[in-house]
């Protein structure tokens, strides 16, 4: 592993500081580095291209240079019953308002796929697609946290083009004909949003205050709430389905269905939506 050593003046809530790299094999592998060399609670690295990314479950996280931003951040909890609950689900929320604050025209238009993803609703496809991806992987009251956002990609591989998508694309699709804003296309987009979502992540996990509890405000933007869903208990490539209404996320985090034929939710902690 290369050397991190660029910091860049960009405001962290945490206090900590925010290294770049033009190209790095992972930014989860080069967080891992910093934690191991001691970095403080909130330390942030980002990059404009990563080599090896990876989703969870270990899928690839591909994107071009310049069309996307990617990071991840440490965060250092003294005991592990201290690390907060839901934190996955909080990330997408903090990243949700993030993106509506740094593209208002998006309002409205921004979900939160349990557990780990936030989707844009585009227009011509009358779909939901994916433009970011979250990743957390803890060890003890360590917790490593990779963030993916697709900016400007119009054109995605053949395997993807019904399911991933980018803020850039979905505001052409919703608002064609207006003029897409200058600070998605600006070159300091990628540090400016990533800004913008180190102060809702702050807010969410560090000082939550004077504002609707998290689940209820999650809950308003939770992808197929309300629909019939097919639910893989689980492993992603699990055959064990439960068919049911998506009923909301319980306390910790969990997701609620209703069952097919039953009138209580029952929680799921681990498995994925079949959406496609």
């Amino acid at each position: 592993m290369e050397q991190i050593s660029k910091k860049i003046a960009l405001a962290n809530p945490f206090g900590a500081p925010v290294y770049h790299e033009e190209r790095l094999s992972s930014t989860m592998d080069a967080v891992r580095l910093l934690a191991r060399d001691g970095a403080a609670h909130g330390t942030v690295i980002c990059a404009d291209f990563q080599d090896s990314g990876r989703g969870r479950l270990g899928r690839p996280w591909k994107t071009q240079k310049g069309e996307a931003l990617m990071f991840s951040i440490f965060l250092n909890y003294p005991d592990f019953s201290l690390i907060p609950g839901a934190l996955t689900l909080k990330t997408g929320l903090a990243v949700s308002l993030a993106i509506e604050d740094f593209v208002p025209a998006l309002s409205g238009l921004v979900q939160v796929k349990w557990p780990n993803d936030v989707m844009l609703h585009h227009k011509k496809s009358q779909a939901a697609k994916k433009a970011v991806g979250i990743l957390a992987e803890a060890e003890d009251a360590k917790v490593y946290l990779g963030i993916g956002v697709n900016l400007v990609q119009r054109h995605f591989p053949q395997d993807l083009r019904d399911k991933a998508g980018s803020l850039l694309s979905a505001f052409e699709e919703h608002l064609g004909g207006f003029e897409v804003p200058p600070a998605l296309l600006a070159a300091d987009a990628p540090q400016r949003l990533l800004e913008m979502i180190l102060f809702r992540l702050y807010g969410e996990l560090e000082e939550p205050q004077g504002q609707l509890p998290w689940k209820t405000r999650l809950e308003e933007r939770l992808y197929k709430r309300g629909e019939r869903v097919s639910f893989a208990i689980g492993k992603a490539d699990s055959t064990d389905l439960v068919h049911g209404l998506l009923a909301g996320v319980g306390e910790g985090g969990e997701l609620l269905i209703i069952p097919q034929g039953e009138t209580e939710p029952r929680p799921f902690i681990t498995g994925e939506l079949r959406v496609y």
